[in-house]
């Protein structure tokens, strides 16, 4: 079973890379259900494996940029943000970091459907493409997603195994904590944009000025983003919360809108505007993984991971970062980095050193990884979800140009301080 269920997954990733993004939902759905028919996965644990929190928040999220596209306020944004740069290259580095502050502190999928909108605004104006400047946004949503312990739910975890709390994630034992690593990561990044969007030079500026005439969609934005900020410091909160914080404030956008319009056909046409596509993709890929998982492969490559880095604390911690880097790229970051935590734990506690070295390895590398494929985290997934609805057929290559470079300045920053400041 094990080795079919290997197969089929490594057949997946193929049609995914050979097929029009806009086959990948289909793809995803129908492995996931051999997965089930030949019980890889068992039917009990379907619900389970989908992360009902993330595709509740994509509907909730989606369905309020809907309403906020329509009132104009991304184009108003997006009119002070072009009279801030120069030209095209410096639009697309400052909103990939305005994406990354955001994502530090709300889920990287909200943040992707929150600041692309701007984006998209912001290139229709100028007339270009929007596919470098989305992308932009997507990887450096993931990449901020491990600075603060509420800006990801890999973050979350370690801070669990670990004992830290919010600040421990800025300074630690009376040494600069992950925070600082990911900022040297996000700063290398910044000559990597400027070297891949060299050719943007055209200049911008805005002479127009937008009016905005309906605030509703943006006091949803904005509510939803506040309570996604105070929920981060809940403790122990049901797992489902932002998901919930998303849907009722989706919800509660199309009601008053309903009210202030009485536009029946409206709101029935923003509710087929929903990105299904997405949400089907990522719950077809949610059962995958679950079925990956039940068959213990996840477990199995976490042994190998640690067996070949055998004793030295260097090797291991190289080894740990790169080789997360890598199965994060295919395989959801949260069932892995759940599967190496008490595997890092039970190794240090054996070598007789702290852990806290290895568990920045493994956040690093989970956290980046995945920004490699369109399809290796959620919000890249959202991010060619939303360019699709716009036209634009985002093939892997396309995302890879950006993601690849952009990983690899980012880890070997985060990588390099690590070591040196923490070994």
């Amino acid at each position: 079973m094990k080795i079919f269920a290997i197969v089929l997954f490594v057949l997946m990733y193929a049609l995914m890379v050979a097929l029009p993004a806009k086959r990948r939902p289909f793809v995803a759905c129908g492995t996931a259900l051999v997965f089930l028919i030949a019980g890889v996965l068992p039917w009990s644990e379907l619900g389970e494996a989908i992360d009902w929190n993330i595709l509740m928040m994509i509907f909730g999220t989606v369905v309020i940029v809907d309403y906020f596209i329509e009132s104009k306020m991304p184009n108003l944004i997006a009119d002070h943000i072009l009279n801030l740069a120069p030209n095209v290259m410096w639009v697309t580095i400052f909103m990939s970091l305005f994406a990354g502050i955001v994502s530090a502190f709300i889920d990287n999928v909200a943040t992707v459907y929150m600041i692309a909108p701007v984006g998209l605004a912001i290139c229709k104006k100028l007339k270009i493409s929007p596919v470098a400047m989305i992308i932009s946004i997507a990887v450096s949503s993931n990449l901020q997603g491990a600075a603060t312990l509420v800006g990801d739910t890999t973050s979350i975890m370690l801070a669990g195994a670990a004992g830290m709390d919010f600040n421990d994630f800025f300074w630690f034992q009376g040494r600069a904590g992950i925070f600082f690593s990911v900022e040297l990561g996000a700063l290398l990044t910044v000559p990597i944009m400027m070297f891949l969007f060299r050719k943007d030079k055209e200049p911008v500026s805005s002479d127009e000025h937008t009016v905005v005439e309906d605030y509703i969609p943006t006091i949803a934005m904005g509510g939803h983003i506040l309570f996604l900020i105070l929920a981060s410091f809940i403790p122990n909160k049901p797992e489902t919360t932002n998901g919930w914080i998303c849907l009722v404030w989706g919800v509660g956008c199309i009601v008053a809108e309903y009210i202030k319009t009485k536009d029946k056909d409206n709101m029935i046409e923003n509710l087929k505007n929903v990105d299904y596509a997405t949400i089907f993709l990522l719950a077809g890929l949610f059962t995958v993984i679950g079925g990956i998982t039940n068959q213990g492969i996840i477990a199995d490559i976490s042994e190998i991971i640690v067996k070949v880095g055998g004793n030295n604390y260097f090797l291991l911690f190289t080894i740990i970062v790169w080789g997360s880097v890598l199965i994060s790229a295919f395989i959801d970051n949260i069932p892995y980095v759940a599967t190496m935590l008490p595997v890092i734990t039970a190794v240090t506690a054996a070598m007789g050193v702290e852990p806290y070295l290895l568990y920045y390895g493994l956040l690093l590398g989970a956290t980046l990884g995945g920004n490699i494929t369109p399809i290796g985290a959620s919000a890249n997934i959202a991010c060619t979800g939303l360019l699709r609805k716009e036209g634009y057929e985002v093939s892997f290559g396309d995302f890879m140009r950006i993601g690849v470079p952009f990983t690899l300045a980012a880890v070997i920053g985060g990588y390099l301080f690590c070591w040196f400041v923490w070994a």
